[in-house]
């Protein structure tokens, strides 16, 4: 039995001189939404290409369903549905040729798969591209079949790296509450982040990752204690733990300060 859909042990990855992830350890547990938080460049899109087995670990150890993504990266991809930053699909496709490509590929149910992609291309409002090229799409409606794409062999881990890019708000909520049915029917979720509401909101632990290293993972409540800011919002936690409150006070008081010279004058 797996008692951790991942594990990341001490993980280390470099790129010449620049140490994209230093040291970096958490677990991600069956049937919870696992946020990975910090601002660009703070190694989470590098961790994720790790756990996927697109890079190779330079330190540590890195299990997806007790498995290896150096030597098991194809029995790992089975079971994984992946949402990147940037749309990695086919545009010389139309979305329905890109459903049917997944669907034979991984020799889904075609009945099943019928069903399935009504209902999601229905929740989105996505039916009208059905058969539109993909490289005529707007960012958010390539998004979309990105997201539908990944969902539809009912992966057992979601990897999401910044999913809502792109989204309207309406289509972002649609989105989070299918994460969310995905957590609540055992799958796991790992969500990358910088943007803080959504990580709050969407996110059971939260991972907050800095220069490459964990600062604190925990939920919200346990956050909160670790950054002695009880009943404070993931903004003022994150501000605190990653050692940045200061500076952005002193910021605020320069601006408020300028402001009032300037209205004085």
């Amino acid at each position: 039995m797996v008692n951790n859909i991942v594990e990341v042990s001490n993980v280390v990855k470099t790129f010449g001189d620049v140490r994209a992830v230093d040291g970096l350890s958490f677990v991600v547990k069956p049937g919870e939404i696992f946020g990975l938080l910090g601002p660009n460049g703070a190694g989470k899109t590098t961790t994720v290409k790790l756990i996927l087995g697109l890079l190779e670990l330079d330190a540590g150890d890195i299990t997806v369903f007790d498995l290896l993504p150096s030597t098991d990266e194809m029995a790992i991809k089975q079971r994984i549905g992946y949402v990147s930053e940037e749309p990695l699909i086919y545009k010389s496709m139309t979305p329905k040729e890109l459903f049917d490509f997944t669907s034979s590929i991984r020799r889904l149910n075609p009945e099943d798969t019928t069903a399935k992609l009504q209902r999601y291309l229905e929740s989105l409002e996505a039916e009208q591209y059905y058969d539109k090229l993909i490289a005529t799409l707007s960012r958010g409606n390539k998004q979309k079949m990105q997201v539908i794409a990944a969902l539809l062999h009912e992966p057992k881990l979601l990897i999401m790296d910044e999913p809502l890019t792109g989204l309207d708000a309406k289509s972002a909520k649609v989105v989070k509450e299918i994460l969310e049915l995905h957590a609540e029917n055992g799958g796991s979720v790992i969500f990358s982040t910088h943007i803080l509401e959504v990580a709050e909101d969407v996110c059971d632990r939260i991972c907050i990752i800095n220069e490459g290293k964990a600062v604190a993972t925990g939920t919200m409540d346990e956050l909160s204690k670790l950054a002695d800011k009880a009943g404070a919002d993931l903004e003022e936690i994150f501000l605190k733990l990653t050692q940045q409150d200061e500076s952005v006070n002193r910021i605020i008081s320069n601006l408020r300060k300028l402001t009032n010279n300037g209205g004085n004058r």
